[in-house]
């Protein structure tokens, strides 16, 4: 086992994980058996309840359906299919992560990959999963007027049908932006919706000012989020099914005490070191009870030299068992590698 604090360089192989096989199987099935997805998703076995301890660690793959590809300086990081599928197959299956967010074509994908799994080895990678789907993604990134986020891609409706868990939905705030208001407008809606489903909502409200040279950046001050956790919280018929995305600042416990509703830490832009997020993750779990985990994305599944099992894993020693840093990065080094012959019967 590594030394604690020792950084070793790993690097993932989508292609030794994922075999190219399956994953021109994927397409097959759609052409020739559509019919598998739903199949799929209505013999899942859902779990009694969204949270088996009362905390949840969620993976979100929902970037490139707003055209955002861009990872550090490669404006295509996320735009290969394959390679994305196989960082997320390789968090969903790390141990403590709970489940998976993302829009209906890579919802769609996992199902059918789900399915030829199963029936090649009996194993099924998505029962007991929580299943979200993205409902909103049409304020396509670098279109003017993208603050006004159209409801594009799953329904409250269709989710049901699918025996999914929720949805998630965010809108951004410019306060100089009266567009601003259609897409609380719709999130609003879609809370009720899901609610009048018995499903949950996953709400991401964001605070944005429009760059000088196009496109918008975040807001994150704890008077903002403090204000947008409160703001959130109102939408809706009913605020019972609903938890809110939120980013990690300082003073974090101030965020937390504006609401009484759970609270799930968001990762943000991808950063260079991927160890750090474990900090701040560390960090806001102990800022109040309602904060009850995370749902993150590339910060986890495209870490930089690290293996996206590895780091799922160490994020999720924090939030499920409440590990220190120090455990954590154990937790990391010793999943680092395993099961890479997940999917040995493809190859």
């Amino acid at each position: 086992m590594e030394t604690v604090g020792t950084e070793r360089k790993f690097h993932f192989s989508p292609e030794a994980y994922f075999p190219r096989k399956l994953f021109a199987a994927i397409t097959e099935v759609r052409v020739d058996r559509p019919e598998v997805i739903l199949a799929e998703a209505l013999r899942r076995r859902r779990r009694p309840r969204l949270t088996l301890d009362g905390r949840l660690v969620i993976l979100a793959t929902d970037h490139p359906g707003r055209r955002v590809t861009e990872l550090g300086a490669d404006p295509l990081g996320m735009g290969d299919r394959h390679g994305y599928l196989a960082r997320a197959l390789r968090v969903l299956t790390a141990p403590g992560c709970d489940g998976i967010m993302g829009t209906t074509d890579f919802m769609e994908d996992l199902l059918i990959v789900n399915a030829l799994v199963r029936e090649s080895s009996g194993d099924s990678l998505v029962d007991d999963k929580v299943l979200i789907g993205c409902m909103n993604r049409g304020g396509h990134a670098g279109v003017e007027g993208e603050i006004d986020d159209r409801f594009t891609s799953f329904t409250a409706r269709q989710l049901k049908r699918m025996n999914f868990d929720g949805g998630k939905m965010m809108y951004r705030l410019d306060p100089a932006d009266a567009r601003s208001i259609n897409a609380i407008s719709d999130c609003a809606q879609a809370i009720t919706e899901l609610y009048r489903e018995d499903l949950y909502a996953f709400v991401e409200p964001m605070s944005v000012q429009k760059k000088m040279t196009g496109g918008y950046e975040t807001v994150k001050t704890v008077e903002t989020l403090v204000r947008d956790a409160g703001a959130a919280a109102a939408l809706g018929e009913s605020s019972s099914r609903t938890f809110l995305k939120l980013s990690y600042v300082p003073e974090f416990e101030r965020v937390a005490q504006a609401t009484t509703l759970p609270i799930l830490m968001l990762g943000g832009p991808a950063r260079e070191d991927p160890t750090s997020i474990l900090n701040d993750f560390s960090a806001g779990m102990k800022a109040g009870a309602n904060v009850r985990g995370v749902m993150v994305g590339r910060n986890v599944s495209f870490a930089s030299n690290e293996d996206p099992r590895g780091l799922a894993a160490a994020v999720g020693a924090i939030i499920h068992e409440k590990s220190d840093l120090d455990p954590s990065r154990r937790r990391m080094a010793a999943e680092r590698g395993q099961q890479m012959d997940l999917f040995r019967a493809w190859r």
